[in-house]
């Protein structure tokens, strides 16, 4: 379901882009309009696909029965595929690292501490994924400290990385700039705010977890794009261009 088992599509000339979606489906009744997202994903020339995490609700979603259909539904995607974790799959479970354990089975090719943690490059982008949960990123929880220890040195290896090229896009699950009631997103955004000053225009930030369609700067230098959310059952195009910044994001219903 990641990346780096998926083959490489062809695209016809014209403009390169991906799809980005989340926070979907969280019903049984959303499980048909996701099959209609990814039938219209399906239809076009897409780079890669990526889902912000958050596969299912709190109530559905800590289940191996409801990850393995998502597996299984996702899978219909012909383009290749990363998910980030998000907190409805481990973070809001009763027993948080057993079911994050559990998500790294089932949907990391190689299981293992920060499987989850991507990145690729593709058209002079550099793409990485992060495991930022909402809404708090589990700020009060010993696992929190070394996974984001993990996340800010892939964050700024990345960033070397796209030194050069046309700017770096980061995929998460969670909105951080939501901090009630705890605000667990602090290192992360003084990340940010410092690659934002390194990289003006450069950065793109793409999340979900507060379901609301949004394309803003929140930090100087860095654009933000969190993509639609149950009960809107939707996906994003997002051009990639050859040169620094990035055209508007295109919804797709």
């Amino acid at each position: 379901m990641l990346l780096g088992g998926c083959a490489q599509l062809p695209l016809p000339p014209g403009e390169p882009s991906f799809g980005a979606m989340g926070d979907a489906p969280y019903t049984e009744a959303e499980i048909a309009r996701v099959d209609a997202v990814i039938d219209q994903i399906n239809a076009r020339p897409l780079e890669f696909v990526v889902h912000v995490g958050d596969i299912g609700s709190s109530a559905t979603a800590c289940s191996d029965k409801w990850l393995l259909e998502r597996k299984a539904q996702f899978g219909r995607i012909r383009h290749p595929f990363i998910l980030v974790p998000g907190d409805n799959e481990w973070k809001d479970c009763k027993d948080p690292l057993a079911r994050l354990r559990r998500w790294r089975e089932i949907f990391c090719e190689t299981p293992g501490e920060f499987c989850e943690h991507r990145r690729w490059e593709s058209h002079g982008w550099v793409f990485v994924t992060l495991n930022v949960p909402g809404h708090d990123n589990n700020v009060r929880h010993a696992e929190h400290g070394p996974r984001m220890e993990a996340v800010l040195s892939l964050l700024r290896n990345a960033a070397d990385s796209a030194q050069g090229k046309n700017g770096l896009m980061v995929f998460m699950q969670a909105n951080p700039f939501f901090t009630l009631p705890r605000d667990g997103f602090v290192s992360l955004r003084e990340e940010l705010s410092a690659l934002g000053r390194r990289m003006p225009g450069r950065v793109v930030l793409i999340h979900g977890d507060t379901h609301l369609y949004r394309d803003d700067e929140p930090l100087p230098g860095v654009r933000r794009i969190e993509v639609w959310g149950s009960p809107v059952v939707s996906w994003i195009r997002i051009p990639l261009t050859t040169g620094a910044g990035l055209p508007p994001a295109r919804q797709q219903y």
